[in-house]
């Protein structure tokens, strides 16, 4: 009995902690996707400007399917229970 108690409990705790990662890692997520679709819509202009509208359109698409990413990223958050509170020790890295 006691190896089937500790089994569960080992596998809700795995869970747990997956649970508290993915509290931290998806605010981070969704503000990496924000930046980059900040960053998107600036290149969108210079390229409507210098290389077109088709290229524009491209990049205003990519824009589109990243809000979309974005939103399911914030579902999966609220899912998990939102975010962290301290955001548990998570480092900023820019690329």
């Amino acid at each position: 009995m006691y190896e089937v108690a500790h089994k569960f409990k080992k596998e809700h705790m795995s869970e747990q902690n997956t649970i508290e990662k993915l509290r931290v890692l998806l605010p981070h997520w969704i503000g990496h996707n924000n930046n980059h679709i900040a960053e998107f819509r600036k290149w969108e202009g210079e390229a409507r400007k210098e290389s077109g509208e088709e290229v524009a359109q491209l990049i205003d698409k990519a824009i589109s399917d990243m809000e979309v990413a974005g939103k399911s990223l914030s579902e999966a958050l609220e899912k998990v229970g939102g975010p962290l509170e301290g955001g548990g020790g998570h480092h900023h890295h820019h690329h």
